[in-house]
């Protein structure tokens, strides 16, 4: 049988369009079958990324309190649904076996770190903090006026031994309360990330 380029076209077309049909191939279907079984049964929760400032948009889907898959949020204008390499490994972070899952302390000249329980912890910055706060607070200030060139003295009030920094990876409730904080022990340092 002699078919020429023309015919061979044609008889293609019709192959296909008659598989298509007469098998009943309903490709979209079947795509969306194979996304159904990696998220079936998940929330979808919308967040943004901690690694940077950047504020780009994330999708995470949870099953059973467990991040299962994340994407980039197509809706979120920073991104536009794309992430960098480090957004993309959030889940390794999370569920990494070398994350620390409680405090440790590592003693001066020591060169191994110890587990502590989190009272222990606490207890242990809380008793820095004052020790530091009470060894570096200053109550006056010695101050000279522009114009008549006299010594006057004020009251600060301020520790001058604390500061605090914020990160990215701090959000801005938790900002606001660093710097709520920063102020009740008297820091006159406080700083963020975003800033520097």
């Amino acid at each position: 049988m002699m078919v020429d380029r023309r015919g061979f076209l044609k008889l293609s077309g019709l192959s296909i369009a008659a598989l298509a049909t007469g098998l009943g191939l309903d490709l979209e279907a079947a795509e969306a079958q194979g996304y159904a079984l990696k998220l079936s049964g998940c929330t979808k929760i919308p967040s943004i990324c901690h690694f940077c400032s950047g504020g780009c948009g994330m999708l995470l889907y949870i099953k059973e309190g467990k991040l299962i898959h994340l994407e980039g949020d197509p809706d979120n204008p920073t991104n536009e649904g794309t992430l960098c390499p480090k957004a993309a490994s959030l889940a390794s972070v999370a569920y990494s076996p070398d994350r620390p899952q409680q405090p440790m302390y590592r003693a001066p000249g020591a060169d191994e770190w110890q587990n502590i329980s989190w009272d222990e912890a606490m207890e242990r910055i809380a008793r820095k903090a004052k020790e530091v706060r009470d060894k570096t607070f200053k109550l006056t200030e010695e101050v000279i006026d522009a114009k008549t060139g006299a010594k006057e003295t004020v009251t600060v009030n301020r520790a001058e031994g604390i500061a605090f920094i914020g990160s990215a990876e701090v959000d801005n409730e938790e900002s606001y309360l660093i710097t709520k904080l920063s102020r009740l022990i008297g820091s006159p340092y406080h700083e963020h990330q975003a800033r520097i």
